[in-house]
């Protein structure tokens, strides 16, 4: 399994799910859906690894894939000034998005996908919910919401499949990618989804402790990555392209 090769299958995924949720109207005034390189990576993993792949987890692949999509763009809605052409366009297009993944899900008849997958959105939306209830929680806490907001969908559909085994390696990979994101999204006094959670906005007395215990923790959790990597049965072209996942 060549570096060429990696890139090509995960393009060819990214190609795929453009190529089920294209519409006219949406990309001219929207753009093209928001796709992360390194989840359609541990989408295709299995594979990449050496699984067959067949007509039917192509379909599922494609609809895992199609389901970030749709709930990366709700994601993009504005907290205010959330009536505007655009913000409307934004909403349309994760509903049209969502459509297109029932219709995935209802014709391939796979019942134990749909099921899971429900499970999956169930749970990720409900740990991005608690960014707006009252009870307080540790950054920990936050930190493994975010472990769910960016793996839940993926280990669902491992799960399905019998690929649990690529569970903590994903998991563990994407967790830091996301933390990686947060920490300079805060740097950049941007208001991801950290920033929300610890309320840095209304303490900013606690944002400079609050970056030191950030990239403590990406230290810490590149390091845990990297061990996971090291004792994973995958090929080695796919550890390199893990571990330039998770550079900092």
């Amino acid at each position: 399994m060549s570096a060429t090769s990696i890139i090509q299958s995960v393009q060819t995924l990214q190609s795929n799910i453009l190529q089920h949720v294209h519409h006219r109207a949406l990309l001219q005034n929207v753009g093209q859906p928001t796709l992360q390189e390194e989840q359609l990576f541990f989408i295709q993993l299995p594979f990449l690894n050496g699984a067959e792949m067949t007509d039917d987890h192509k379909v599922s692949a494609i609809t895992v894939g199609i389901v970030h999509a749709s709930l990366l763009e709700h994601e993009k809605v504005l907290e205010v000034d959330a009536t505007s052409k655009e913000q409307q366009l934004i909403v349309l297009s994760g509903d049209y998005y969502s459509g297109r993944y029932y219709q995935l899900l209802a014709q391939s008849g796979n019942i134990r996908l749909i099921q899971k997958l429900s499970k999956g959105i169930v749970n990720r939306c409900e740990h991005q919910i608690r960014i707006y209830e009252t009870q307080t929680r540790s950054v920990e806490q936050w930190i493994h919401s975010l472990t769910v907001i960016e793996s839940a969908l993926i280990s669902q559909y491992y799960d399905v499949y019998g690929y649990n085994a690529y569970s903590e390696l994903m998991e563990n990979t994407l967790t830091f990618i996301r933390l990686k994101k947060e920490y300079g999204l805060i740097q950049d006094a941007k208001r991801g989804f950290l920033y929300k959670a610890l309320a840095l906005a209304d303490n900013p007395t606690i944002l400079d402790s609050t970056m030191e215990w950030l990239h403590e923790q990406l230290i810490i959790r590149q390091q845990q990555v990297l061990e996971v990597v090291k004792r994973s049965h995958i090929h080695e072209d796919l550890k390199h392209s893990i571990e330039q996942y998770i550079t900092l």
